[in-house]
């Protein structure tokens, strides 16, 4: 069965070591072991240098989380959504989410950090990154923003450079913050209606949905299938009535239980029909539709388009 290619971290550094002619353990971080979870930070000139005819950035799944502050003119592509950016910008990237970016011009600079989930979250604050606002799905993460602001980014980025060259002990504890504080700048460049967040019980119900809905992306072979397609689905497994999930959906995302689910599967359905040869039929199944014509009309009703459409 075709799969979705996904990106690794030993993907990662196969890729990192080719484009900086380096050693792996040249580049990667000191102290850094399998209990802490992984960081790293990068150069983005460095990187580039060496590949400048091939720099677009592919469409796949990364398995690990990336912030990046980019200075140039360049493109982000999001199954349907282009953005340019004429100078500056934020971008964070979700596995869960693929894109293109595409460097238009030769003056590229700024910084990057990968890093994985149980890097970030020792102490499980959220479930999953996907309950920060700036990774929820849905979105297209990446900001222009001005030089001051990309200046007071790139300051953090140095910070963290620093410290990732040090002996002291502490470090990634350290990095740790900083990186959330890199979060916390992207969260304030999102609407208000995105990051009304509480810690109340309405919201923890709010938060296990979308982790939820999220468990079942993204579709990478032809053997999977959701489960949960409804609703009522969801509030049952969350063990609450369905009217009462709707309710705190509503006043968390402005969407009924139906409207996110619909946009999820709209989003997934997407990605399919650009980056695999799965016919429609088979997407249809795979995204829990009985009958193909079902599924044709929701994608219309949608987007206004035809999946054929939509894939030429």
């Amino acid at each position: 069965m075709e799969k979705i290619a996904h990106t690794s971290l030993e993907d990662f550094y196969r890729e990192m070591t080719a484009k900086l002619g380096k050693n792996l353990e040249d580049i990667f971080p000191k102290g850094l072991h399998k209990d802490i979870g992984h960081f790293n930070v990068f150069d983005i000139a460095q990187t580039i240098e060496r590949v400048k005819t091939t720099a677009e950035m592919p469409y796949n799944r990364r398995k690990y989380y990336k912030i990046s502050l980019i200075r140039g003119k360049n493109r982000a592509e999001y199954a349907d959504k282009v953005i340019s950016i004429k100078q500056n910008a934020l971008l964070f990237a979700t596995p869960k989410v693929p894109y293109h970016w595409i460097p238009e011009d030769a003056q590229q600079s700024g910084s990057f950090c990968v890093f994985t989930e149980d890097f970030l979250f020792k102490d499980r604050s959220y479930n999953s990154l996907e309950g920060l606002p700036i990774f929820q799905p849905g979105g297209a993460p990446v900001f222009e923003i001005d030089d001051r602001l990309a200046d007071e980014i790139g300051m953090l980025f140095n910070k963290i450079q620093r410290e990732i060259d040090s002996d002291y002990v502490f470090k990634y504890d350290l990095i740790r913050n900083y990186v959330l504080e890199l979060i916390h700048y992207g969260q304030k460049l999102q609407p208000a209606t995105k990051i009304s967040m509480s810690n109340d019980a309405s919201m923890r119900v709010v938060s296990l949905f979308i982790e939820l809905l999220e468990r079942q992306f993204p579709i990478e072979s032809l053997e999977q299938r959701l489960k949960l397609k409804t609703a009522k689905d969801y509030a049952d497994r969350l063990a609450v009535h369905v009217n009462y999930l709707n309710k705190r959906l509503k006043e968390s995302t402005g969407k009924t239980t139906t409207e996110f689910i619909g946009d999820r599967i709209i989003q997934e359905a997407k990605i399919l029909l650009k980056q695999t040869q799965w016919n429609v039929s088979e997407i249809s199944y795979a995204l829990g539709f009985e009958e193909i014509a079902h599924f044709s009309n929701f994608f219309k009703r949608k987007t206004l388009f035809t999946p054929l459409e939509f894939r030429s």
